[in-house]
């Protein structure tokens, strides 16, 4: 298969960076800065939270000189078209991020945190979705609960199955994921919030119901899922359609 020339930009981008910085610090401040400026594009309901992100965004940019400033926004650009990639070449959302945490040998340094391989969470979601049509059907969408969500693979490997099974998942699916770790959190925030996936991805521990921060997609917000998602279980509808 043809490698994804955006993400080997990715990655040279960040080896350029690293040079005076480490590489585990590159790779963080980009996907923070990254979702901390979509979070801030679209959540504006509450102030003191945007102020906070604002705040934090600077303090993180402010740690390179000008001429390495420059290029986390072309960082982001590679994203975008390496995201576009995937979908036009690979016909499916593919876990980019998660392979460059992975290629840049992140992982070996990181708690020794490895992600689910593609080609598992894509099994996995075929057999998830099973046979959810008659739901959609029924309430209009799916949801899922991902309680350790890491990069996002589990995710995408739904969304795989739902176009392979001709569903659109970016409005007939609805998720909230869950991660302990911020960066996990901020690497799945920021693919599912540019496949255009409604999301909430929280900042939290699933095993003692702890949360942080909560970080809403575009489309969640601008599609109105937070009133869909009260108005199906104020009718009484199917738990599993609504976040409990």
């Amino acid at each position: 298969m043809q490698r994804n020339p955006y993400k080997d930009k990715i990655l040279k981008t960040i080896q350029k960076l690293s040079y005076r910085h480490s590489t585990w610090n590159v790779f963080s401040d980009f996907v923070e800065m990254s979702a901390l400026a979509i979070a801030n594009s679209v959540d504006l309901k509450n102030s003191g939270t945007w102020e906070t992100r604002e705040k934090t965004y600077l303090e993180i940019i402010n740690k390179y000189q000008p001429d390495e400033q420059k290029l986390f926004p072309e960082l982001f650009a590679y994203l975008v078209e390496a995201l576009t990639y995937a979908l036009t070449w690979q016909n499916a959302p593919v876990d980019i991020l998660g392979q460059i945490f992975h290629e840049l040998e992140l992982h070996n340094q990181y708690k020794g945190q490895f992600f689910t391989p593609q080609h598992v969470c894509d099994m996995m979601g075929a057999i998830v979705l099973g046979d959810s049509k008659e739901q959609i059907e029924k309430y209009g969408y799916i949801s899922m609960a991902e309680p350790a969500c890491g990069s996002g693979a589990m995710i995408l490997g739904l969304a795989r199955a739902m176009m392979e099974a001709d569903l659109n998942y970016c409005t007939q699916l609805v998720v909230e994921a869950t991660d302990i770790d911020l960066k996990c959190v901020h690497m799945c925030y920021l693919q599912l919030s540019l496949y255009g996936i409604p999301a909430i991805i929280i900042h939290g521990n699933s095993l003692t119901m702890e949360k942080w921060s909560r970080w809403y997609t575009p489309v969640y917000i601008m599609h109105g899922w937070q009133w869909k998602v009260k108005r199906n279980v104020c009718k009484g509808g199917d738990k599993q359609n609504g976040f409990r």
